[in-house]
């Protein structure tokens, strides 16, 4: 009798680097070393949505950490559910590209229901529970894949809606929690992690949920091209601009 088992193919991307991918490789090596990063950490949490900025950061994480950094371990945790703000993948997906590179895995799921379903309540949901699974796991270091346009969006929007300059922090102690958030994709734009998950073969996972679709942040990215319109260069500044002059209010306890 034939062997029914058909062998899905994952998307791993690894050294040796495409050029692009020396160059994101590099971009995150800046950010892990300018902003201390992985400073005391000696085991490090991965949040792994399963979309092309998470995958990007694992791959790349995996591939640096040792090599010019202290050797730890790394977790990938991944917050699924009906309603979450993540890929829509197939069970099993996530966790055999983690077995393929060699890195723990752990799932979680969300309760959150399409009837009350709203950004902000479903993000401090899916971040709890990232947060206590970290720990459990025995990581107090937690990676987001945020790249440099996440912050820029934020920065917008805090500054639109609250009049405060405050985009993304590279690295956020968030006391109450017991952990800390880094940001290793925050010298690297979008359309960067883009290319390269079109490179390796994971472009196609995208984004399931319902309302992520027509999100203030959605419609802040709208706003940023049209500013491009008129200034070229808008991305770039801003970017710098919140590095330099951004608020550091999130630091304080």
């Amino acid at each position: 009798m034939m062997n029914s088992t058909i062998k899905i193919h994952l998307p791993i991307a690894r050294p040796p680097w495409s050029q692009l991918g020396r160059k994101l490789e590099s971009m995150c090596r800046k950010a892990l070393h300018e902003f201390q990063l992985l400073e005391g950490v000696d085991k490090l949490a991965v949040a792994l949505s399963g979309g092309k900025d998470s995958l990007t950061l694992l791959f790349l994480l995996k591939a640096i950490i040792g090599r010019g950094f202290p050797a730890m371990d790394l977790v990938a945790i991944h917050v699924g559910g009906a309603f979450s703000c993540g890929a829509g993948l197939g069970k099993g997906f996530l966790e055999g590209i983690c077995r393929e590179i060699d890195v723990q895995y752990i799932a979680c799921e969300t309760p959150q229901r399409q009837a009350n379903l709203e950004c902000y309540s479903c993000s401090r949901d899916r971040r709890r529970l990232i947060f206590e699974a970290a720990k459990r796991a025995g990581a107090r270091t937690i990676a987001f894949g945020h790249h440099r346009d996440d912050s820029i969006q934020t920065l917008l929007m805090n500054l639109l809606h609250k009049g405060e300059f405050a985009a993304n922090l590279p690295k956020v102690p968030m006391v109450d929690y017991g952990v800390t958030i880094i940001r290793p994709l925050i010298h690297i734009s979008e359309e960067e992690i883009r290319s390269f998950s079109k490179l390796y073969g994971f472009a196609r996972i995208t984004c399931q949920c319902p309302v992520g679709q027509t999100s203030l942040r959605k419609r802040t990215e709208q706003l940023l091209h049209d500013m491009e319109e008129l200034y070229p260069n808008a991305r770039a500044n801003l970017a710098q601009a919140a590095l330099i002059y951004g608020s550091t209010k999130a630091l304080k306890p």
